[in-house]
């Protein structure tokens, strides 16, 4: 009978080891939660995201743009052999207005030997004041109106892309964080089982030493010792990549990017916080409005700014029948001296035969509003399949886990007792070398499914892309 006590001894000192090294080992600690908040408010791709608002605001300034007042002069003079053949002066200060109106005021005056005679004006000059219009193509719809509301719809669709982008940022950090999670779990379970195996190497090696045992026991558990360093090892060099992948996301202001320290460790109980963190808490016993993803507000905004295009390239099928009205007077702060006695007036008008221009351009704009309405319904049935089946998978992989946690406590008590049977010595070192190997993998394995469940929750975010205050 082998001594009992010693294995009591030696099994004991197993068992107390995952407690000595989970409670020594102190670090400072990343939670999940305050690592997308460093990566939303310092990420480059975020900042540049931002640009995207920025840009729908100049754009829009520019359409305003084209309903500026406007002052122009036109200023000629010709002087040839002492002779000055005219000189001639233009002014004229307009007025855009919304339905392709525009208001005029005018100050016309001209001078010299060899003048045409329509300009000839009274000494003091000649002042107008009018309007012109347009009274077919342009007046209900034309380039500048369109400019002005597609710009405004451009805005709410900068918005959206801002929200897809910043998601597709967050998404990315947040898979980083959970292998990063998943390296230093399995990082620990190496270290944790490598020091159980010295432990029990060197209590075999004694009683090998002492006759008590064969020398092939201490053969097997040093193979064991070695195994667990080869896997301690492995599993450290998957945590520094990790962790150097995680570094990727991590900024400061500046744009300064920072390295974590080798001290820094994840929350271990970051599965408690990610639904709230990344707002999916709700939506997976809720049903999601899919109206509300902002790939269909992007898609939705763009068919309004083609729905716009479609009405100018229809306007574009009238003539342009453009007319002027202007009042002249020589004495402009005489306010009844305008009047209809003393005019200017004009007529334009312009019409294609064929219309073959327009009427092409008018066709590729209604096959444009139809692609984007087939795009809509695509994007819209695709997304509700997608959500449906993130939010099945993860309800089955919460049922896996629970599962497993069954299966883990009763690998845990199988190696249990077997330990208790070769303490008594009904067993042998490779039957608790087998249960505790297949502990290690179930361990492993429990690992893995954690990490498959929080990276599809990150993976229905990004499908809901959604953008989280935090």
């Amino acid at each position: 009978m082998l001594n009992s006590k010693f294995y009591a001894c030696l099994m004991l000192c197993c068992s107390l080891s995952v407690y000595v090294n989970g409670q020594t080992f102190k670090s400072d600690v990343l939670r999940f939660d305050e690592f997308m908040g460093f990566v939303k408010t310092y990420h480059p791709i975020v900042k540049q995201a931002e640009l995207l608002i920025d840009e729908s605001q100049a754009k829009l300034m520019k359409a305003r743009g084209g309903f500026d007042p406007k002052m122009e002069v036109d200023y000629a003079r010709k002087k040839f052999k002492d002779a000055v053949y005219y000189d001639t002066l233009d002014a004229a200060f307009k007025i855009p207005t919304w339905y392709g109106i525009e208001l005029k005021g005018a100050f016309e005056d001209a001078d010299g030997v060899f003048l045409n005679p329509e300009n000839t004006f009274p000494d003091e000059g000649l002042y107008s004041a009018g309007v012109s219009f347009s009274i077919a193509r342009g007046f209900l719809i034309n380039e500048r109106m369109v400019a002005l509301k597609q710009a405004k719809i451009y805005r709410e669709q900068a918005k959206a892309d801002r929200d897809i982008l910043v998601n597709t940022v967050l998404y990315e950090a947040a898979l980083g964080y959970f292998n990063w999670l998943q390296a230093y779990n399995e990082n620990l379970i190496f270290e944790d089982f490598l020091y159980n195996a010295q432990v029990r190497f060197k209590g075999v090696k004694k009683y090998v030493e002492v006759g008590e045992l064969p020398t092939i026991d201490s053969i097997e558990a040093r193979i064991v010792v070695n195994d667990r360093k080869l896997n301690l090892e492995n599993s450290r060099l998957k945590l520094m990549k990790a962790k150097l992948e995680l570094s990727n996301y991590l900024w400061i202001n500046d744009n300064v990017p920072i390295e974590l320290e080798e001290t820094i460790i994840p929350d271990v109980n970051s599965a408690l916080v990610v639904d709230q963190t990344l707002n999916i808490d709700l939506i997976i016993t809720e049903m999601f409005q899919v109206d509300e993803h902002p790939k269909l507000k992007s898609l939705s905004t763009k068919y309004e700014q083609f729905v716009l295009n479609k009405r100018l390239k229809m306007n574009l099928l009238l003539p342009k029948i453009d007319l002027q009205y202007n009042f002249l007077s020589e004495t402009p702060e005489v306010v009844r001296s305008f009047s209809a006695s003393a005019y200017k007036s004009g007529l334009h008008i312009s019409f294609p035969l064929f219309l073959r221009k327009e009427r092409a351009d008018l066709k590729l704009a209604k096959l444009k509003l139809k692609d984007t309405e087939y795009e809509m319904i695509s994007t819209k049935v695709t997304l509700q399949n997608k959500i449906q089946a993130l939010k099945k998978e993860l309800a089955s992989l919460s049922v896996q886990n629970s599962i497993f946690e069954d299966v883990l406590e009763d690998y845990e008590q199988m190696l249990t007792a077997e330990e208790r049977k070769f303490t008594l010595g009904e067993s042998s070192l490779f039957l608790v070398n087998s249960r505790e190997g297949k502990l290690i993998d179930a361990k492993l394995k429990a690992i893995e499914l954690q990490n498959k469940l929080l990276s599809s929750k990150a993976l229905l975010f990004n499908k809901l892309a959604l953008n989280p205050n935090l």
